[in-house]
């Protein structure tokens, strides 16, 4: 007598199996997209959180008061000492967690006034954090306030040194 021996999958049972992962990478997908938008958006706030703590210490310290008009100048160390940001905020729009990382002042301090790293002075300022495509819904922007600030795409946010046109507090 002869036995027949099926060893193996069959064809079917392949598919099957493709179907299953197919079906499981489907339901996976956006949550993981949604996972990914989220982790960009709170590096957005913190970096946000790091130039408003960043201009208090410089205000205090190194600006008689007055706040750094660019990145770059809270970037620049004093003589002696370290600078106010990382190297990852040190430039005027970088883009950190695909967002795009700014920061300006709307009006310059008196000449007179001089800070500790020779940086130019002003006397308040604001920063934005604007997404990538696909890297966030929300676009979020700080001030001299130290509150931060948010709109939902594609909206854009308006923030200037003292108020804010446009944008929902952070809570």
């Amino acid at each position: 007598m002869r036995r027949n021996q099926h060893d193996g999958f069959t064809l079917i049972e392949l598919l099957m199996v493709v179907a299953i992962i197919g079906i499981l990478a489907a339901i996976a997908t956006p949550k993981l997209l949604r996972a990914r938008q989220s982790a960009n958006e709170a590096s957005a706030v913190s970096s946000l959180r790091s130039i408003s703590s960043a201009q208090s210490a410089f205000a205090a310290s190194c600006g008689s008061g007055y706040f750094a008009t660019t990145l770059e100048i809270l970037a620049t160390p004093p003589s002696g000492g370290s600078s106010f940001v990382g190297p990852d905020l040190g430039t005027t729009n970088v883009v950190k967690s695909a967002y795009i990382v700014t920061m300006a002042s709307d009006a310059a301090a008196p000449a007179s006034i001089v800070a500790c790293n020779a940086g130019a002075l002003g006397t308040g300022y604001h920063a934005t954090a604007s997404p990538l495509t696909g890297g966030g819904s929300r676009e979020f922007g700080t001030n001299t306030t130290g509150a931060i600030y948010f709109v939902v795409l594609p909206a854009a946010i308006a923030i200037t040194d003292r108020a804010v046109g446009s944008g929902m507090p952070l809570t």
